[in-house]
């Protein structure tokens, strides 16, 4: 029975479908996502600064230079909170609501509104070598999918509205609302069009104007451009293009490395041990991987590289300018160690500003390398080490435009966009040419369910095959009598096609009806010709738990086949028609073209 709040939410749904339109309602909440998804970041950031002041200030360990235990403490609370409220392992932030969007129609668990704010603060302020962009994007994404299922909005509509909070997300964070836009379009795969352009402007608006209202004018990066573009380091920037797409490749695979390499490990336990030792290790000689990051690539900025490396078992020896250039390559180098190091011992976070790191010192290390060749060449190392961070984000994450907009937005300016150009053109052809997929994308890609700019794919990749398969034929048996089975199976049957089963259920052939049609009424017949007689192979078989339904679709093109059986478990489960397939696929692509 339903309740007095019931009662009044219906009324108030009734009264907005009769006063709102859809598109207008679809702004509204567009501005509302986007100043939640705007309160999830700034709760985000200020969680992890309090616990960041909190163990500076608060505890001895920093004085005594033993912050390089603290990450695994801090493992060892997200371990716990997983354990005892989660009980689910952590999934990869924007890898997971692009899941969602593909396969479960932009519907995300409600619990990802709060853990992301729990685990994140936790694993990062306590020095784990991860971002916080991540979690955000995925705190206010999950805040979007459970509104809009609350308001029982459609599926197109929900997957808009999770693309909005991104953006509220990155705007909030950043306070760059462009690149938010952006990075909305280029990672979730939304078309912009003036259908989603508005909802996302606007969402993007409210973000930052919330980070704005919580935060004042305070800055990620305090910094301001002196040094304009000047056509004579067109070349090096050029070069440092091919460096960041080395670096991104090199990213991408040690990401995947490393977590295959801690694969052995079954017991999240010992992941933990392991991992949170590795970065201890690895904070004790390269400091400036603990946390974020922010604070090292502000120092670099500065042109303050000294303040950037912190307190380093090296020292006596940082007069000497190529210990610190190879100090530096050093952290470019641990950066995504460190960073997935902390993914595999359990972590939450982010990869996008650890990518930021990376290329900044490599942008940074390149200029140093430049200026003290001893060839008489001068270069900014500041606008090499803001655009050493465009390139990295061009090929980590294969958006150019997000890393271009966002650099300039930091910036102020657009006096480096010509720069920005070349280096995150060259990084992103590069990178995509040799890695077809992201870390975000490549294990989605590999089940079927990325979501791309292709609206062919993007139909077959939302489909799902329980929606076309049909289940109502009449089985028969290899040993089953001719006369046996026209009483109990053909003429039962609207069906042309019989599957033949074992007494096991497993699939062994089919029958068709054109096979038998001219002994159907050769009654002598009936008692001495089996079905094994007439049975043929299938010209293509379906598998439920590994073909996705582009494979679906390649298998009927390459076999000219009408009908497919489907084989589950081992088992015979069913057929797929190409009819039934092609309705599906046109109901869908209306879906996305409206």
């Amino acid at each position: 029975m339903a309740t007095p709040a019931h009662r009044a939410f219906r009324k108030i749904l009734k009264w907005r479908y009769k006063n709102i339109s859809n598109k207008t309602f679809t702004h509204i909440l567009a501005v509302a996502v986007g100043l939640l998804a705007g309160l999830a970041s700034v709760t985000l950031k200020n969680l992890t600064y309090f616990i960041e002041s909190a163990l500076e200030e608060g505890i001895v360990f920093s004085s005594n230079q033993l912050h390089f235990i603290l990450p695994i403490i801090g493992l060892a609370l997200v371990f716990v909170y997983v354990k005892l409220v989660h009980k689910k392992r952590l999934e990869h932030a924007i890898s997971s609501i692009l899941f969602a969007l593909s396969k479960k129609k932009g519907v995300i668990n409600y619990k990802k509104i709060y853990t992301p704010l729990i685990t994140a603060p936790l694993t990062v302020g306590f020095g784990g070598s991860v971002g916080l962009l991540g979690p955000a994007v995925a705190s206010g994404s999950a805040i979007s999918s459970n509104l809009g299922k609350i308001l029982l909005l459609n599926t197109k509509t929900r997957s808009l509205l999770i693309a909005c909070a991104s953006a509220g997300a990155v705007a909030s964070i950043f306070q760059s609302p462009i690149a938010a836009i952006i990075f909305a379009v280029e990672i979730f795969s939304i078309d912009f069009t003036m259908l989603s352009m508005l909802p996302l402007l606007l969402a993007s608006i409210s973000g930052v104007l919330t980070s704005y209202f919580f935060l004042g004018n305070e800055v990620l990066f305090n910094f301001s451009l002196s040094d304009n573009f000047e056509i004579k380091d067109t070349l090096f920037y050029v070069l440092l293009g091919v460096g960041t797409a080395f670096a991104s490749i090199y990213f991408t695979k040690m990401y995947f490395g490393i977590l295959q390499l801690f694969k052995p490990l079954k017991s999240p336990k010992y992941r933990l041990l392991v991992g949170g030792l590795a970065i201890g290790i690895m904070l004790y000689f390269i400091p400036p991987l603990y946390g974020e990051g922010f604070g090292f690539i502000n120092s670099l900025l500065e042109g303050d590289h000294l303040s950037a490396l912190g307190a380093t078992p090296f020292d006596d020896y940082l007069s000497n300018i190529w210990v610190v250039i190879a100090l530096l390559f050093g952290l470019t180098v641990f950066k995504a160690i460190a960073m997935t190091t902390t993914f595999a011992a359990g972590g939450a976070g982010g990869i996008f500003i650890p990518t930021m790191v990376m290329g900044s010192a490599l942008g940074n290390v390149f200029a140093k390398v430049v200026n003290n060749l001893g060839l008489d060449f001068a270069v900014s190392e500041s606008n090499f080490t803001l655009i050493g961070m465009a390139g990295l984000i061009a090929g980590v994450l294969h958006a150019p435009l997000t890393a271009i907009f966002l650099i300039a937005e930091i910036t102020g300016g657009y006096e480096l966009f010509v720069p920005l150009m070349i280096t995150a053109s060259i990084s992103y052809l590069i990178t995509k040419n040799t890695l077809d997929y992201t870390i975000y994308t490549r294990e989605l890609a590999k089940q079927g369910a990325l979501l791309t700019h292709n609206k062919d794919e993007n139909v077959l990749t939302v489909m799902h095959i329980d929606d076309v398969i049909e289940r109502k034929f009449k089985t028969v048996t290899p040993d089953m009598l001719l006369g046996d089975m026209l009483h109990e199976a053909v003429s039962k049957s609207a069906r042309n096609i019989f599957p033949v089963i074992d007494e096991s259920n497993a699939f062994l052939g089919i029958v068709l009806l054109d096979d038998i049609r001219e002994f159907m009424f050769e009654t002598s017949l009936y008692n001495s010709i089996t079905v094994a007689t007439f049975m043929r192979a299938a010209p293509e078989h379906i598998f439920y738990e590994k073909d996705n339904m582009q494979q679906v679709m390649k298998k009927f093109q390459d076999s000219g086949a009408w009908n497919l059986p489907v084989i589950k478990n081992g088992k015979y489960y069913g057929f797929v028609s190409k009819s039934k397939l092609l309705t599906g696929y046109r109901k869908e692509l209306i879906n996305f073209t409206q």
